[in-house]
């Protein structure tokens, strides 16, 4: 039986158990737990921890590190990769060998095996059709949010944490830390900065916008709801770096109260068939992994080039860069 957490404390469980704090909501994951669960013979029990709107991430990332020397979590389900990195660095995290496809794109597991990346989102431009009649006229680059002839009419959620923050780090670490900097302050000349990304998907959709930068999750929802929307993956020409997606994470902690069911889960969780589940679900994410039956229903028509990412990379410096994009984007 799957049991549900989720306030701080104790975690009542069984030898049998394995403890899951999971970034992701509930309504997606408690239906594969369970289904593990099954597969298993209900021989191993899956104990989730999920989080909740007051903490998001940053909570169970917060409770894993205080947890450290009497640790209750046995393996890590993140949507924020960052976080996930946060912990690697930490030496928190168990190195393994993962059993993924071949193929399995190499900037989606740890350099050190820490962690695993499956199910992304991806980081795409989501056009008011009503607003930009024609397709021609659709912005095709994350860069386009710098454009004068969008000033005051494109938008990004404020760059500072989410995906948007995992964003410019990541560009930051391609591009360059000045060159990035200079597009940020750029950017905030030309853009409307909202709360989120669910609230720039939102504005574009009612039409008080005419594009922003977004994720797959919040660009389908509106998409689904027949709003005059379309989903364009950015910077797919030969000289651009190709759309950005973020995966979710799984890691085995390292020092695990249960390591052998732990890393049976993690396994399981990163299978094609876990991916094929949530391409499916209302979120449409999207699978990494060569051997998925699925094409999620976000996914356009042609092939999408996805952008070369060193995570770990991006995650250096990570406080002083967020001091400083701060600084061009205060509260």
């Amino acid at each position: 039986m799957l049991l549900l957490l989720v306030a701080a404390g104790c975690v009542p469980k069984s030898e049998s158990d394995v403890v899951v704090y999971s970034a992701l909501d509930e309504q997606f994951a408690a239906p594969i737990f369970a289904a593990y669960e099954r597969g298993v013979d209900h021989e191993t029990g899956v104990v989730a921890k999920f989080d909740v709107e007051s903490t998001k991430t940053v909570g169970l990332v917060n409770q894993i590190i205080a947890e450290q020397n009497s640790p209750v979590c046995d393996l890590f389900w993140n949507n924020e990769i960052m976080h996930t990195v946060r912990l690697q660095k930490l030496g928190l995290l168990k190195p393994r060998r993962w059993s993924v496809a071949a193929g399995w794109p190499t900037d989606m597991i740890a350099s050190d095996g820490s962690w695993c990346g499956f199910a992304a989102r991806g980081r795409v431009l989501l056009v008011n059709t009503e607003k930009i009649k024609s397709k021609d006229d659709y912005p095709t680059s994350v860069r386009d949010l710098a454009d004068p002839q969008w000033k005051d009419n494109c938008a990004l959620a404020r760059p500072l944490f989410g995906t948007t923050a995992t964003h410019f780090a990541v560009l930051r670490a391609n591009d360059g830390h000045d060159e990035t900097l200079e597009l940020l302050k750029q950017i905030q000349q030309n853009a409307v900065v909202l709360s989120g990304n669910k609230q720039v998907a939102l504005a574009v959709a009612a039409g008080e916008l005419a594009w922003g930068l977004t994720d797959t999750d919040d660009a389908i929802i509106e998409r689904d709801r027949l709003r005059n929307v379309a989903i364009v993956f950015p910077d797919q020409q030969p000289d651009q770096p190709g759309t950005l997606r973020i995966p979710n994470t799984i890691a085995v902690l390292k020092a695990a109260p249960h390591p052998v069911a732990a890393e049976a889960l993690a396994d399981y969780l990163v299978s094609a068939k876990t991916e094929d589940r949530l391409a499916m679900g209302d979120s449409s994410q999207l699978p990494v992994s060569r051997h998925s039956d699925y094409k999620p229903r976000v996914m356009p028509s042609y092939p999408v080039r996805w952008m070369k990412v060193d995570f770990e990379a991006a995650a250096e410096g990570w406080e002083q860069w967020a001091k400083e994009v701060m600084e061009i984007f205060p509260d």
